[in-house]
């Protein structure tokens, strides 16, 4: 059996200088990829300058802009031609044997995906989560933990974004990669892996493909603030209607963990008024977080749910390049 090539695909958006230094450690892998493709949705040319300085590296467009990766990641997928098509973060920065460690698990034919380990650079976090990396819960929700150092591969129910990778045939075989995570784009990552998975494939985290995410600042908002709890609600649940259908018993089960949310968040702000340590301003800023954060995950289910009846399991909105590119720069 030949050995696997690797086509690397950057998706970006506003972060020249992160891109800059995530293809100054790409350039460093022990197995070379068969090409390297920097997608920019910039409203700008800088990123295009810092990718003429690494003369191997492809540049193209995504004129859709903010609120598409996916269509970005799709771009990329078909612009190359390695036989595994692999996605680091534009902030994150790959260790010197990330590609050759991707690689690795696919001499299992019936592997379709693998994802590594992304360091935070937080203590104790390789050994977090150790039996909980990537999983689908009974009731829905998704485990992450994709920092952990298990000391071993697993099979697992999804990946995350910065640091993942698929089998070309695999992805073609599930209709490649869709679009219908707006916003935030949550959720974007754990579609094609799930599909994946109900297609009969394996799914792998090896945390021998390691590189150390070192968080960018957000396009629009800030991490966990009221945007991205809207978005992550809303396209969690058009994420389970897409990748599994309505009737997966995680689907209907669903509904049980954002009650189990919205009862967490009115607690919070009921302590904040009862806690003896907070003053007045101190109370008030607790009751309106709590409630504001429970309004957000209700009104973000709610749209999710509108949106998830015109999107079922199998359903086909394919991120295209027509759809998301004015063509390759010159």
């Amino acid at each position: 059996m030949p050995e696997l090539t690797a086509s690397v695909i950057v998706v970006t958006y506003n972060r020249p200088d992160y891109v800059r230094t995530c293809l100054e450690h790409l350039a460093l892998q022990t197995v070379a990829p068969v090409e390297t493709v920097v997608v920019d949705a910039s409203p700008h040319r800088l990123t295009e300058t810092v990718v003429r300085g690494f003369p191997s590296v492809q540049y193209l467009r995504n004129d859709l802009g903010m609120g598409f990766m996916a269509t970005s990641r799709a771009i990329g997928v078909s612009s190359t031609t390695g036989a595994v098509v692999a996605f680091v973060d534009d902030d994150a920065f790959a260790e010197p044997e990330w590609v050759e460690a991707l690689l690795k698990p696919y001499a299992d034919p019936a592997v379709g995906a693998v994802g590594g380990r992304t360091r935070n650079g937080i203590a104790g976090e390789e050994d977090d989560g150790l039996d909980q990396v990537g999983l689908l819960l009974p009731d829905g929700r998704l485990t992450g933990h994709f920092a952990a150092a298990p000391g071993r591969d697993l099979e697992v129910d999804h990946l995350i974004g910065a640091n993942m990778s698929y089998r070309r045939s695999a992805l073609e075989e599930i209709g490649g990669i869709h679009d219908h995570w707006p916003g935030t784009c949550l959720r974007e990552d754990a579609d094609t892996a799930l599909r994946m998975r109900q297609a009969g494939f394996k799914v792998v985290y090896t945390p021998d493909a390691v590189v150390f995410h070192v968080g960018g600042t957000y396009a629009k908002g800030q991490r966990f603030d009221l945007r991205y709890v809207y978005y992550g609600a809303r396209n969690h649940v058009v994420l389970l209607h897409h990748a599994l259908g309505p009737h997966h018993p995680a689907t209907r089960a669903s509904g049980g963990a954002v009650r189990r949310a919205v009862r967490d968040e009115l607690a919070y702000a009921a302590k904040a008024v009862t806690d003896p340590g907070r003053g007045m301003k101190g109370k008030l800023r607790g009751v309106a977080r709590g409630v504001t954060r429970a309004v957000a995950t209700l009104a973000g289910t709610a749209s999710g749910t509108w949106v998830a009846r015109g999107v079922s399991a199998g359903s086909v909105h394919p991120a295209t390049p027509a759809s998301g590119t004015m063509g390759v720069a010159p």
